[in-house]
């Protein structure tokens, strides 16, 4: 049925639908860790639920559904994905990385993975010139984010996918900022597909989870073996709440990119700020190609105000929207980069980057979008230097 359904359909119908057993119309949580066994080596086709879990299979086939692919697994976070992902490769190896990545990507790959013998190489991966450069005998993947975290830079996915393919190596893409109601990498030639579900599909700030799809079934095997050995798998109680926060995906998302695209506009003009960071603006570097990929822009914007603000003062004075990390809920949050999602990464790198201490990154929520214009309005002001 999933085939045939429009992508709206999908959200709430995808995956598996309801259960037989009851006639229940949401998945039940199966809140189980072990299962009977009808003699040795007979079974239900369940065992131990770190291998498999009915309400987790739900989630996972759901999200390959969504994202266009074949086999899906998930987490207990974001992280837990991005670990299992990168246990494919081996010591030796090298991936090549944006350079305007999550910072929580960064750390793992810089603090985990390379004293394991893992190389990487951080590219600008908006110029497909620099990625071919850069891809080399031992080089095995290339990872991106796109739009990126948190200058929402934008990599053209199917033509980095055609240098991948070429060479021979891997295109993996974090999805979470577009989620696949925006944004299909598989489609467009990527081999695998990660999401921060905490983020935009879970929606509510109140699930941390991890999601992979990819179409491969040898790759699938090897996540599988690696998802269930290495073990930090999505709850059952969790997965329910994945589940239910993806049927009203769709329309969140719309109202969040309708907000946000209302916000940048405006910021753009205020006369508030000396840059704007948001792939949705006919001026920004990566419109033309955001549009081409992507069936919207996203919710996220970054900014720097101008110099006779100051950017501590403003996160003070706002009324309604929230300074946290995290990003994706219904309400509007903001954080400071530097600080925050990103003080992982060296300073050295951040500051050749982009990532300037006065960086602001906003998530734009679905409240009433004159409200949160009215609170950065006011914080701005009540900001001013004296």
């Amino acid at each position: 049925m999933g085939d045939s359904l429009h992508l709206h359909s999908l959200l709430i119908h995808g995956g598996i639908d309801g259960d037989k057993t009851t006639g229940a119309v949401n998945v039940p949580i199966y809140q189980t860790s072990t299962y009977k066994q009808s003699g040795l080596g007979e079974n239900t086709g369940w065992e131990y639920s770190r291998t498999g879990n009915p309400t987790r299979a739900a989630l996972e086939k759901l999200i390959a559904d969504l994202e266009g692919g074949e086999y899906g697994l998930a987490f207990a976070s974001g992280l837990a994905a991005i670990h299992t992902v990168l246990s494919l490769f081996s010591a030796g190896d090298k991936i090549i990385i944006s350079d305007n990545i999550y910072g929580g990507t960064f750390r793992i790959i810089d603090k985990v993975f390379k004293p394991l013998g893992l190389r990487y190489e951080i590219v600008d991966t908006t110029d497909t010139t620099k990625v071919e450069a850069a891809i080399d005998p031992e080089t095995k993947a290339v990872y991106i984010e796109t739009p990126a975290n948190p200058l929402l830079s934008v990599t053209d996915i199917a033509a980095t996918a055609e240098l991948a393919k070429k060479a021979g190596v891997l295109l993996i893409v974090d999805n979470t900022f577009l989620t696949p109601y925006l944004q299909r990498p598989l489609t467009l030639g990527a081999d695998i597909v990660i999401h921060s579900g905490t983020k935009y599909l879970g929606g509510h700030s109140d699930t941390v989870s991890g999601l992979v799809a990819l179409r491969d079934k040898a790759i699938a095997e090897r996540l599988y073996f690696l998802q269930n050995a290495i073990g930090g798998v999505l709850s059952p109680f969790d997965s329910f709440l994945m589940i239910r926060g993806i049927k009203t995906l769709g329309v969140r998302m719309d109202r969040h990119v309708a907000n946000a695209t209302h916000i940048a506009t405006w910021l753009a003009k205020s006369g508030y700020v000396s840059k704007v960071y948001f792939p949705g603006l006919p001026g920004d570097p990566g419109y033309e190609v955001q549009m081409k990929q992507a069936d919207g822009p996203g919710a996220m914007i970054s900014f720097v105000l101008k110099e006779e603000y100051d950017y501590r003062a403003f996160f003070r004075n706002l009324k309604l929207i929230t300074l946290a990390e995290s990003l994706g809920g219904v309400e509007s949050l903001v954080c400071h980069p530097a600080s925050m999602t990103h003080a992982s990464i060296p300073a050295d790198i951040r500051r050749q980057i982009g990532i300037a201490d006065e960086l602001i990154r906003f998530s734009v929520g679905i409240e009433d979008v004159s409200d949160l214009i009215s609170d950065l309005r006011q914080a701005i002001e009540a900001a001013r230097k004296e």
